[in-house]
């Protein structure tokens, strides 16, 4: 599965395991693929592909969040699903 999400655009998203989810914002700084994360061919099975990004507004020294979007097309960030929403 190819990532339709590219390097410098804004996203927000909601991390749906927090009690209460509170929507928050954030831009691409990096697009991965398995390989590029230095995974295997057996990780295909399991993960389409990694979005490194900055949350906005950004901080100082800033943190750098991993997503990964599974093949089911499902994504996650620290092992907590995530809904995740393109900005234009």
């Amino acid at each position: 599965m190819e990532s339709i999400i590219k390097v410098g655009q804004r996203f927000k998203f909601t991390i749906l395991a927090d009690e209460p989810p509170s929507e928050r914002q954030g831009v691409v700084i990096r697009v991965l693929s398995n390989r590029e994360e230095g995974f295997g061919l057996d990780v295909d099975q399991y993960m389409s592909y990694w979005v490194e990004a900055h949350e906005l507004p950004e901080t100082e020294p800033s943190t750098i969040l991993v997503f990964v979007r599974s093949t089911d097309g499902k994504v996650y960030l620290d092992g907590k699903m995530t809904d995740v929403t393109l900005l234009p």
